[in-house]
């Protein structure tokens, strides 16, 4: 499985005159196969950096290296190819197009790829299938609950057979037993398909079901004795 290494990564956006450093020189390394949660507060610079991951945005500065490749060093075409066939990218609001059934949005991704219309029907089916929807094909966003809809878009991300999985929120909007099953879901997935798994979450009992957490503040990774100072801090702050 590929591994992930960035480098002294930075991302800065102008808003007017001002410069914000959503991140500051993050060095992080995750192992392929592993399952890693980003937690911190908002605007700590989580979803930058799974955006960043899934080259769906350009660093300012630094490096991200995916198996050996600098995705930095891809052209507009590349990188769209790269992406397609590597990341698979989960949505807190599932992103599901409302006018297609849950076989079709699946099945989108695949367009993309030179597959057979029964090659993409096997594998639409078999991801439809491994999350326990083989019998919502045919439905509609609007006749599903919240948690079917994020299987859906479960489905979807995992069809292309993508070596790394990018989930931001995946449980955000969902009821507690919808949450859980998702998030069994996951853990089956990293542990039976090996699949890589980076996923940002505010929840702590989510983040528990990672293998690995990582923390950020104000766009900088701090180590776990580190956080756990702060949070003491922010604790006995609250109860003076």
């Amino acid at each position: 499985m590929s591994t992930i290494e960035c480098r002294k990564l930075r991302k800065d956006y102008r808003r007017g005159e001002e410069v914000i450093h959503t991140l500051q020189d993050v060095d992080i390394d995750i192992h392929g196969g592993s399952f890693v949660a980003l937690m911190g507060p908002s605007g700590s610079g989580k979803t930058t950096l799974l955006n960043l991951l899934a080259a769906i945005d350009r660093p300012t500065a630094g490096t991200i290296t995916i198996g050996g490749r600098d995705i930095g060093t891809l052209g507009r075409n590349a990188l769209a190819a790269w992406r397609s066939a590597n990341v698979g990218y989960i949505f807190q609001l599932y992103n599901l197009v409302p006018v297609l059934t849950a076989y079709e949005n699946v099945e989108m991704p695949l367009l993309l790829h030179a597959l057979s219309a029964k090659e993409r029907h096997q594998r639409v089916t078999e991801a439809l299938e491994l999350v326990g929807l083989a019998d919502r094909y045919s439905h509609y966003p609007r006749q599903l609950s919240g948690g079917q809809e994020q299987r859906v878009a479960i489905a979807r991300a995992i069809v292309t057979r993508p070596t790394l999985i990018l989930a931001d929120e995946p449980t955000g909007d969902l009821d507690r037993t919808s949450a859980m099953q998702v998030m069994d879901l996951l853990v089956r997935l990293n542990k039976e398909r090996n699949q890589t798994i980076v996923m940002v979450t505010h929840d702590p009992s989510t983040a528990a079901r990672a293998g690995r957490i990582v923390h950020l503040e104000k766009g900088k990774i701090i180590d776990a004795a580190e956080f756990e100072r702060a949070a003491q801090i922010a604790a006995s702050g609250a109860h003076r």
